[in-house]
């Protein structure tokens, strides 16, 4: 589930959750997001650092499932 930006904690890195969880077998990310399987699992317990990081790359993976 996605996290509003008014819930967070100043600072905080948002979720790329937008609830249409469904893994693409091709890939291996998620439909909606874009992230792995562990990417999503341990969202909650990376560091802001780690979660910045995941979101710099979803264009990235965006662009190639476009292709």
């Amino acid at each position: 589930p996605q996290q509003s930006r008014s819930t967070l904690p100043p600072g905080a890195t948002p979720s790329p959750c937008i609830s249409v969880c469904r893994m693409d077998p091709r890939t291996g990310w998620c439909e909606g997001c874009h992230r792995t399987i562990d990417e999503i699992a341990g969202w909650s317990a990376m560091d802001d650092e780690a979660k910045r990081a995941v979101w710099a790359d979803l264009d990235r993976r965006r662009q190639l499932k476009a292709a």
